[in-house]
């Protein structure tokens, strides 16, 4: 079952009492709030030498209509994303520099959300969440030290809602295409006695998908008490959801998508009279629930300490109908039925995760006005079971239903410790350091893992410089080394040995009133990358295997521009080249030596866009575009293994009233996807496989590939009423 195990408690100190107070930086996005200290120990400022965007609440709410986090981020430099339903609603992924999720280390406040085994991110976990979220910033490369597994394509910090000084209700719905529907409820009591805030939301999202039943039905919650005085913040937080979808991550053939796009699959077998049916209930249900306590306390002037708990609970199953499957697979015993000795049979199984995921996040800050310093960590554990059972057979022995036929654990301890420093050397000059330790544990046992007992030792160096021309114009350079240890399916798939980079970033941005841009070359040179090899496990999650040497390098850029007084262009693109280095390929049992060949996954060019009209601050439209060049779903370069270049354009509008009674303000909202109904395909697998048979005594080796397509044109509508 592919999915991350997460259900957070979590106490935090937080962080600098000096960014309570609102304070604008020509080169930083916005201004920095209270709640901010949450993420103030990973995220970063134009004073870092760091590639990165923000983006905000305000920003993300025009097109927060119940599509998953990662759709709402197609639009920003060097990002694909992909929805297996076909419409952003249910399992959706993101790839960032042609990195895949399990490279992308995410946080939400500071505390790691990546799953501890698969690396993976599964936002369908916690449906709706960009409805909770107060903004986030994504890192590009290395980034910065953080918490969790080390970043190897970019890093996403999420920071949820800040306290509301202000009482209020807050009614929102939108429906669509697919017969999508969402509806959410949020509240806060504002600040009590000018200390103490509650507020909470929750929601309901559905949708039948794009595919033929892909069907989504996603419940989720969020509840947060904060507490603050002139020297602490304290929150506390419960947040999680529960998804019933159905499993559409087979992909279909290029036959298949050539003539019937949305089929699925998934389900499918013959009955008895020779028909062929779809099981109605082949559907991943999994629940996952979070806790988190975060206290920030201010030591002294300039001092500051920040301490998390948290604590994850995930449970869940997936479901599935099995045609002929063999006895031997569930340790059933040959049975005799009208005097035919019975070795297979029809059964509906579940595959089970049970884990929890719990430890603890740190720092301390010191900031005067030219050194600024924060010492950091944390030290979290997992522990996880993986069983299967069988609910249902037409012939089986019947003390065997019921019965675990697999009953695998697992476990991980993750330590890390960091220590960062910005000094400014002049009005001009700074210098930045970041040193990180971190040490991981991981055991293991399964019949197709193994038995696993392995420990890493990771040291993370990163250095950079800074140079301000003046209050517009911004340099940096920086170097950054990352190392990463395999995920459970690299075990799985064979023996795989730890990954290392090292990032170079040489960057320029500059902001003026009516113009801002950020651009930026970088090189990626990697040890031994774990990159995808195009095929999926028999749970529909990406293989991954040990390459050598390997780099990605490019040049991205993003700009913002005001042109006149009421409109917006924001074109973003990134160019690259990504190359494995002499790679090797057994090909009709041959070792072949095939050169420099492009990482699987890995657009050359992607290209993003937005002009939007804005005439006051009430109504705004947008038309989004996000051209994403041509990729190999393999490494070897084959042409059966192209995934084709494709654009989609977006439109958008939102529209707010004001009215002078009852209600705070009212909003509509509109999003039609894909408004020139483009036929494109944004993710897809490759595979080969060695044929023996066909012709006895030689071997020629088969390559085949799958496809999930994207819904054409359709939409989105929505209402929100502010109380």
């Amino acid at each position: 079952m592919k999915r991350v195990v997460n259900f957070s408690i979590v106490l935090s100190c937080l962080y600098s009492l000096s960014a309570q107070q609102q304070v604008q930086d020509t080169l930083k996005s916005g201004e920095i709030i209270l709640d901010e200290v949450l993420v103030s120990a990973i995220r970063v400022t134009r004073e870092s030498p760091v590639t990165f965007t923000n983006l905000t609440k305000e920003q993300l709410n025009p097109r927060n209509l119940g599509q998953d986090i990662p759709i709402l981020l197609n639009f920003l430099p060097s990002v694909v994303t992909t929805s297996d339903a076909g419409a952003g609603v249910g399992y959706t992924g993101i790839r960032v520099r042609g990195s895949d999720a399990t490279r992308v280390n995410v946080t939400i406040n500071g505390i790691p959300y990546n799953d501890s085994e698969s690396h993976g991110t599964f936002w369908v976990n916690l449906p709706d969440f960009s409805s909770s979220t107060e903004n986030l910033q994504l890192q590009r490369g290395v980034g910065t030290s953080t918490n969790g597994a080390g970043a190897f394509g970019a890093s996403l910090n999420v920071l949820t809602d800040k306290i509301a000084d202000e009482a209020f209700g807050e009614v929102s719905s939108s429906f669509g295409s697919f017969n999508t529907f969402r509806n959410n409820v949020k509240f806060s009591t504002g600040l009590m006695n000018n200390a103490v805030e509650v507020s909470g939301r929750l929601s309901r999202i559905i949708s039948d998908g794009y595919v033929d039943r892909a069907s989504a039905s996603l419940d989720s919650y969020f509840l947060q008490g904060a507490f603050r005085d002139e020297n602490t913040l304290i929150k506390g937080l419960l947040f999680g959801g529960h998804e019933i979808t159905y499993q559409a991550y087979f992909g279909i053939d290029a036959a298949t998508l050539a003539t019937n796009r949305t089929f699925n699959p998934a389900g499918q077998y013959t009955d008895e009279n020779g028909t062929t049916q779809f099981y109605e209930n082949e559907v991943d249900n999994y629940k996952q629930d979070h806790a988190q306590l975060h206290w920030n306390q201010r030591l002294d002037v300039g001092w500051n300490s920040s301490i998390a708990l948290h604590y994850t609970r995930g449970r869940g199953y997936f479901e599935q109908f099995r045609e002929d499957d063999s006895f031997d697979t569930y340790g059933f015993e040959t049975i005799t039925v009208d005097g035919e000795q019975i070795t297979e049979t029809d059964l509906i199984r579940r595959r089970w995760l049970d884990n929890d995921f719990y430890g603890t996040v740190f720092s301390l800050d010191h900031g005067t006005d030219r050194l600024k310093f924060i010492l950091g960590g944390g030290y979290n554990r997992y522990q996880g079971d993986h069983f299967g059972e069988v609910i249902w057979a037409r012939y089986a022995p019947a003390n065997n239903i019921g019965d675990r036929y697999y009953d695998d654990d697992s476990s991980k301890t993750d330590f890390n410790i960091f220590t960062k420093a910005n000094y400014k050397l002049d009005d001009h000059w700074s210098l930045y350091g970041d040193l990180q330790y971190r040490t991981v544990g991981y055991k293991a046992n399964g019949n197709e893992t193994g038995i696993v007992d392995d420990t890493f030792n990771f040291f993370n160096p990163k250095a950079g410089l800074t140079y301000d021309l003046n209050a517009n114009h911004n340099f940096y350079f920086s170097f950054a080394v990352a190392n990463r240890e395999p995920n459970r399916n690299d075990y799985e798939n064979g023996n795989p040995r730890p990954e290392s980079l090292k990032d170079f970033e040489l960057g320029w941005r500059y902001v003026s009133p009516d113009f801002q841009v950020n651009t930026n070359v970088f090189y990626m040179r990697y040890k031994d990358q774990l990159v995808l090899t195009g095929e999926l496990n028999d749970v529909g999650a990406p293989l991954r295997a040990n390459v050598g040497d390997s780099y990605r390098m490019g040049l991205e850029l993003d700009a913002n521009l005001r042109l006149g007084e009421a409109w917006e262009w924001q074109p973003n693109f990134a160019i690259s080249t990504n190359k494995n280095i002499d790679f090797v390929f057994q090909r009709d049992g041959v070792l072949q030596k095939l050169g420099n060949t492009t990482i699987s996954f890995s657009p050359n060019l992607i290209v993003g866009n937005r002009i939007a009209y804005v005439p006051n601050d009430a109504f705004q439209m947008a038309v989004l575009t996000k051209y994403v060049g041509k990729q190999y779903m393999g490494n070897i370069d084959a042409e059966s293994s192209v995934l084709k270049a494709y654009s989609q354009t977006d439109f958008n509008i939102s529209y707010q009233i004001i009215p002078k009674a009852i209600f705070k303000s009212i909003v509509f909202s509109g999003l039609v996807n894909n408004i020139f109904d483009a036929r494109y395909v944004s993710n897809g697998y490759f595979f080969t496989f060695d044929d023996t048979f066909t012709t006895p005594g030689t071997t020629t080796t088969i390559e085949g590939a799958g496809y999930y397509p994207q819904a054409g044109i359709n939409f989105l509508l929505g209402v929100k009423v502010q109380l």
